[in-house]
C-alpha cells in the first residue's frame, strides 16, 4: 500500500490530521509521511474509539479491542489443526526413522545435521509468513483483491529468494560441522549436501507457501481466526513434505555421483542464478522490498541454532545406546515449535491491533516477563494456559501412534513416558515464557514481532527439543539395566 493510500485512509479515519498528545502514539504529518506497511492500520471501524482515547488521561495505546474469543472457541480452533500438525510430525518422526538407513544417510551422515536446519525452514519461512498475513487479514491491511494480490506475490517471491540461500547457508554449515568432526567429507558428498538442501529449500517453500496463502485466505472468509489455524497447518504438513523431498533428491543425487556427478552441480547452480528473478519480483512490492533488507537477521541466526540442534542429532544417531530418538526428534521439536509459534502470532496480532510500533499497550506493560506469561485472565495468558495444557494429552497420543504403528523401537515403559512427558512440558514451557518476553521486546524496540520472533523460537524449539530428547534416551539408559539394549 502507497503511502499516500495510507494518509488518505488514516485522514478519513481519524477525520483529519490529529496528533494524540500526552502519549507516545503521534499521528503527525511527519510520520505519516513515513507510515510503513508493518503498522497497524486503523479502520474507520476503530475511529470513535481513537477519538475517544483524546479525552482519556492515558493516550500511550489504542482503546480499541479485538473480537472476544472465548477459551472453549480458541481452544475448538487450535484443536484440530493441531492434531493434524501432530499426526504429520509424527509421519516425518516415522519416514526419518525408516529413511536413515538409506544409503545417503549411512553414507553421508551430515545430512542429519540438515534435518533440524530445513525442518526448521518451516519456523524460518513458512510460519512466519502466516504470522504476517494472519495479522495483515486480522487489523484490515488487505482490503480488496489487488492488495492481496500484491502482498500475496511479494511475500512468496521473498520467501523464494530466502529458501534457496537458506537452503544453500544451511548446506555449507553441516558440511563445515561435518568436516570439522570426522574430517572424512569428500567433495562429491559435499555437492550431494549443497544440491539436497538447495532443492529441497526451493521446492517445499514453494509448495507450502501456496498452501499458507489458500489457508489464510479460506479460514478467514469462513470466520476462523488464522492465528489460531495457519502455523499449526504450516507445521503439519511442512515437516512431512520438507522430509519427503530431502530424502528423495538426496538418494537420487547419492546415485548420481557414480555415472553423473556433474548433475549436483548444474541443478545447485541453476537454482541459485534464479535468486535474482526472485529479488526483481520482490523488490516491486513495498513489504516485501523492506524484508529484503531488513529480514535476514533473524532467519539465519535461527538457521545457525538449529545447526546446532542437527549436530546433537547427528552424534546420537550413531550412539546404539540411543538407538530408537530419531523417530520422535520431529515430533518433540514439531509440537513445541508449532505451539509457540501460534502464541507469538497471537501476542503480535494483539501488539499490532492495540498499539503502534515501538509503544506497548498500557495493559501489556510489564506483563511481558516470564513470571506473567501465565498469570491472569487477558487473552494472551488465557492462551498461553490452553497451549500448555495440550502437551501432555498431545504427546501422548502422538507417542501412541507411533508405538501403534511399531515404528519406534523404544518400548512405552511408564519411566519413558514419564521422562519424555517431563522433557516435552519443559521445552514448551521455556518456549511460551521465551516468546512472551521476545514479542514483546521486540516491538518495544521497533521490530516488528511477526517477521522476528517466530525464527528464533521455532529454532530454539528445534535445539531445546533435541538436546532434551537426547537427554531423555540417556537417563533411560541409566535407569533401566544397562546390559539390555534400551532401544529394543
Amino acid at each position: 500500500m502507497s503511502t499516500a493510500v495510507a494518509y488518505h485512509e488514516l485522514g478519513e479515519a481519524l477525520e483529519g490530521p490529529e496528533t494524540l498528545t500526552g502519549g507516545s502514539l503521534s499521528l503527525s504529518d511527519h510520520e505519516i509521511r513515513d507510515y510503513s506497511e508493518i503498522d497497524p492500520l486503523l479502520r474507520s471501524s476503530r475511529s470513535h474509539r481513537l477519538q475517544l482515547d483524546n479525552d482519556n488521561d492515558d493516550h500511550s495505546s489504542l482503546s480499541g479491542h479485538m473480537p472476544s474469543e472465548s477459551v472453549r472457541a480458541m481452544l475448538l480452533q487450535i484443536l484440530v489443526p493441531f492434531l493434524l500438525a501432530g499426526i504429520g510430525t509424527v509421519s516425518a518422526g516415522m519416514l526419518l526413522d525408516v529413511v536413515q538407513y538409506w544409503d545417503v544417510f549411512v553414507n553421508i551422515t551430515e545430512i542429519f545435521i540438515l534435518v533440524p536446519s530445513l525442518l526448521g525452514l518451516k519456523g524460518n519461512l513458512e510460519m512466519t509468513l502466516a504470522s504476517r498475513l494472519s495479522t495483515a487479514v486480522n487489523v484490515g491491511k488487505i482490503t480488496n483483491p489487488r492488495e492481496m494480490r500484491n502482498l500475496v506475490i511479494g511475500n512468496l517471491a521473498l520467501k523464494q529468494v530466502q529458501a534457496t540461500v537458506l537452503g544453500f547457508l544451511a548446506a555449507i554449515a553441516a558440511c563445515v560441522l561435518g568436516w570439522a568432526l570426522t574430517e572424512d567429507l569428500t567433495v562429491s558428498h559435499a555437492s550431494v549436501l549443497c544440491c539436497s538442501s538447495v532443492v529441497t529449500a526451493f521446492t517445499a517453500s514453494l509448495l507450502q507457501g501456496i498452501l499458507m496463502v489458500g489457508v489464510i485466505v479460506g479460514s478467514k472468509k469462513m470466520g476462523i481466526n488464522p492465528d489460531n489455524v495457519a502455523t499449526p497447518i504450516a507445521a503439519s504438513f511442512g515437516d512431512l513434505i520438507t522430509l519427503t523431498i530431502l530424502a528423495f533428491v538426496g538418494q537420487g543425487l547419492y546415485d548420481c555421483t557414480g555415472s553423473y556427478p556433474y548433475v549436483s552441480y548444474v541443478l545447485c547452480v541453476l537454482l541459485l542464478c534464479l535468486i535474482p528473478v526472485w529479488v526483481v519480483v520482490s523488490f516491486l512490492h513495498p513489504e516485501s522490498r523492506k524484508l529484503l533488507y531488513t529480514g535476514w537477521e533473524p532467519i539465519i541466526t535461527a538457521l545457525f541454532i538449529s545447526s546446532m540442534g542437527g549436530l546433537i542429532l547427528d552424534r546420537t544417531v550413531s550412539d546404539p545406546n540411543l538407538e530408537g530418538m530419531v523417530v520422535y526428534t520431529p515430533v518433540i521439536n514439531g509440537i513445541g515449535g508449532n505451539l509457540v509459534a501460534i502464541q507469538s502470532s497471537r501476542i503480535a496480532t494483539y501488539l499490532h491491533f492495540h498499539s503502534v510500533l515501538g509503544v506497548l499497550p498500557t495493559d501489556a506493560r510489564g506483563n511481558h516477563c516470564p513470571c506473567h506469561t501465565f498469570c491472569g485472565k487477558g487473552p494472551n495468558q488465557r492462551s498461553a494456559q490452553v497451549l500448555l495444557l495440550l502437551v501432555i494429552p498431545g504427546h501422548l497420543i502422538f507417542i501412541y501412534v507411533i508405538h501403534l504403528i511399531q515404528s519406534g523401537q523404544t518400548p512405552l515403559t511408564p519411566i519413558f513416558i514419564t521422562l519424555f512427558l517431563t522433557a516435552a512440558l519443559m521445552q514448551v514451557f521455556l518456549l511460551l515464557c521465551i516468546a512472551n518476553w521476545m514479542v514483546h521486546c521486540l516491538w518495544r524496540i521497533r521490530r516488528d514481532p511477526d517477521t522476528c520472533s517466530i525464527p528464533y523460537l521455532t529454532a530454539l524449539g528445534d535445539l531445546l527439543g533435541t538436546a532434551f530428547l537426547a537427554l531423555t534416551f540417556h537417563l533411560l539408559y541409566i535407569i533401566v539395566d544397562k546390559e539390555s539394549d534400551t532401544g529394543n
